[in-house]
């Protein structure tokens, strides 16, 4: 029998109870009204789509209810006796043909991409697969065995939930200081959350929890994906996980493992927490690609719902692939009902479970057409048309695995992007890499150099110096190499360009020179961070100094490689301290955060400049300076006096003076004399974090500035002398 046949041949029969009618093409998934239950799911080349209804753990398949209409390729039916806690898939049924794109295979049942909640998970099993595996060709061959007891089922919910006085924060974006970090990893070792709620959402709703994260100063916390996610084979085989969680498979649902109640009124709980705290919620989310991998992969949804509306393909062999995303498969977001699906998505968490923005992974794959990039791409103009999504906070990672996938400084206005040329230019500068100065002072303003074009702000740069992929603060001054043994790939895994020095010793050490040192260089990469132009994103637990042993790639790290360590010692504490400082003083000085880019230009007008860039003499930095590849040291004035907003006039910050030291030795440095004032206050020194006393230092006074420090002046006025 070919393939063809096989597909159209019936599926077992089950007796149909079910009272059945014609119901509404919109909206789509499965929408309980209060007295039953519409059900919608698009695909424009199915020929026939079965309801399949289950008992209440999903084990059980109880009926089978075919969807009578087809309006604008949306199959639909409505069901009166239907209500919350019904679970439910669907078995679609049309052309196997993967050389045309088509692999619809009714034997496998597949989740709503529409679904709300998820019972059940995968549970892997040859079943999973729409060919036989082991097969020559094996893509191209049909399986006809049932994969019901091995799949996720769609869960019918009731959206209700009464949202208290605390709704979305809309913390303007130059005041924005974003914290990163895992659901699991922030709980699961804090002694203060009971074991019961370890890594769930009620687990991070827990005051002791949300007090420290508040205490910080920090605005918002960004979470790695919560959408449901699979688990890949390969990594369970090796007791390991997919513990980032960065292979969605439903776009609607929160993942399953993160609700201790098994409810998804815990999400919006966790939320109400988080806005009551003052804290916002930014998701990082993947619509970039599914779970469903290549043609050789499972069929869980999309692929068996229309392979060939969903994912780009091969445009002269569609039963392959095109593979941006480096996972097997790529969206099509091109695709009208794509990118509503997507839309749709982002609605929903916006308004339902009243998140305040989003982290798009690879978010040039979202406006990537056949020719590349497009900042015109229906996704990009939808989200800045749309009332709710224009109203968000979009952050893009802009780059992906595609030609001309890196675009930073690429994104439309509206868009905020992730900034890895600071993370770069920060570790490269203080871990004594040459010629660094010139882009140091870029990425100190906001990488204006990228993205002072076209009205964007200096906050559109996301700057970072360490994230969920990579070294942890604290490695990136302890490891020279990365030490990923555990993930079970020889090492071969994660990124070799880490831009880190181990100061003598790889890996921990006694040494307490050493030790020293990395410390310092922790607070100079913190200070950089804080205090530059732009918005700041710290990575969890860097504020106390927390470690990976090395790895820079704990997406399989499901447990205390992955997790932050609460058990801090006294140096993290110290750091703790030195890190709400810092956020204090970014707070408390609005010219660390200005509105408009700071340029160096001077303003006849108002007689000042907003930044002066200094070397060590006091005296403005030459051409011969800037090109100097030994040069390590910098100054950077900036005047309070400058013009803060569009209209010309003087502004009434204060004045700060930045010193960077990356050399080994100390540098003399010349305190500038400035109009209006009498001296300098010193409020940081990284060499001397425990630095409190009002330290006074006269204008043209030389300042010794210790090997490997950053220092913060405050301008005194004549007045306050």
């Amino acid at each position: 029998m070919n393939a063809k046949k096989q597909a159209a041949q019936s599926a077992p029969q089950i007796m149909q109870t079910s009272r059945v009618s014609e119901g509404k093409p919109f909206p789509l998934g499965a929408t309980w009204d209060g007295l039953g239950v519409n059900f919608a799911l698009f695909s424009a080349h199915a020929t026939k789509v079965e309801l399949c209804l289950f008992d209440s753990d999903g084990k059980q398949e109880l009926e089978r209810i075919e969807l009578p209409e087809y309006t604008n390729e949306i199959w639909h039916g409505y069901l009166p006796d239907a209500h919350p806690g019904m679970v439910y898939g669907y078995r679609v049924y049309g052309p196997y043909e993967p050389d045309a794109g088509h692999r619809f295979n009714p034997n496998k049942l597949l989740i709503d991409p529409y679904a709300r909640q998820l019972v059940g998970e995968i549970k892997w099993s040859d079943r999973l697969f729409g060919y036989t595996l082991g097969s020559a060709d094996a893509d191209l061959s049909f399986d006809d065995r049932d994969s019901a007891a091995h799949i996720p089922k769609a869960k019918v919910i009731d959206p209700a939930f009464t949202w208290g006085r605390h709704t979305h924060r809309h913390t303007p974006w130059a005041e924005t200081i974003i914290y990163e970090g895992h659901v699991r990893g922030l709980s699961m070792t804090h002694p203060a959350v009971p074991e019961s709620v370890r890594g769930t959402f009620a687990g991070l709703k827990h005051p002791e929890l949300l007090k420290h994260i508040r205490s910080l100063g920090v605005t918002s916390v960004e979470l790695l994906p919560v959408h449901a996610f699979v688990n890949d084979q390969h990594l369970l085989d090796k007791q390991l996980s997919n513990y980032w969680g960065y292979n969605s498979i439903a776009f609607f649902a929160p993942h399953q493992a993160y609700l201790a109640t098994g409810n998804i009124n815990e999400f919006k709980e966790m939320v109400a927490h988080l806005h009551a705290a003052g804290l916002e919620l930014i998701m990082d989310v993947v619509y970039n690609h599914t779970a469903e991998g290549n043609e050789l992969g499972p069929t869980l949804s999309m692929r068996g719902i229309d392979n060939a509306t969903y994912y780009r393909l091969m445009p002269d062999e569609k039963r392959y692939y095109i593979n941006d995303s480096g996972t097997g498969n790529t969206l099509d977001l091109s695709h009208p009902c794509v990118l509503q699906m997507v839309t749709d998505s982002l609605r929903y968490w916006a308004t339902e479970m009243q998140v305040d923005g989003f982290r798009f992974d690879l978010a040039t794959i979202l406006a990537r057409h056949a020719h590349g990039f497009d900042e015109r791409h229906g996704f990009l103009v939808a989200c800045r048309q749309d009332p709710v999504l224009s109203q968000c906070k979009l952050i893009a990672e802009p780059w992906d695995c595609g030609p001309g996938g890196y675009q930073v400084g690429g994104f439309p206005p509206g868009w905020v992007e992730w900034n890895d040329r600071f993370r770069d230019t920060a570790r490269a500068f203080w871990m004594g890499e040459e010629g660094q100065i010139a882009d140091l002072a870029n990425r100190l303003t906001a990488s204006g150099d990228h993205y002072n074009q076209r009205g964007r702000r200096p906050y559109a740069s996301v700057n970072f110096v360490t994230a969920h992929d990579g070294f942890t603060l604290r490695d990136v001054v302890s490891y020279e190499q990365k030490h990923n043994e555990a993930n079970g790939e020889d090492n071969q895994d994660g990124s070799d360009h880490n831009i880190s020095r181990n100061h003598g010793c790889e890996g921990p050490t006694e040494d307490p020179e050493i030790n020293g040192l990395r410390m310092r260089q922790m607070r100079n990469l913190l200070g950089t961070l804080i205090f530059s132009q732009g918005t700041p994103m710290l990575l969890a637990g860097d504020e106390f100094s927390r470690t990976q042993q090395g790895n820079n790639n704990v997406y399989c790290q499901d447990n205390e490689l992955g997790w932050i360590d609460w058990n801090i010692d006294q140096d993290g504490r110290d750091l703790l301290k030195f890190t709400r400082r810092l956020i204090a003083l970014r707070r408390s000085y609005p010219i660390l955060r200005r509105g408009r880019f700071l340029v160096g230009e001077y303003n006849e007008e108002l007689g000042v400049k907003d930044v002066t860039w200094l070397c060590p003499t006091g005296e403005e930095m030459t051409a011969e300076q800037w090109d100097d590849p030994h040069a390590r040291c910098l100054g950077m004035l900036l005047d309070g006096r400058a013009q803060p907003t569009g209209i010309r006039r003087s502004g009434d910050d204060a004045t700060l003076l930045l010193l960077f030291n990356a050399h080994h030795d100390a540098v003399n440095f010349c305190l500038p004399e400035v109009a209006q004032g009498s001296c300098w206050h010193c409020l940081i020194d990284t060499h001397r974090p425990e630095l409190r006393k009002r330290e006074i230092h006269e204008f043209n006074s030389e300042f010794l500035m210790t090997g490997h420090s950053l220092l913060l002046f405050v301008l005194e006025l004549e007045d306050d002398s």
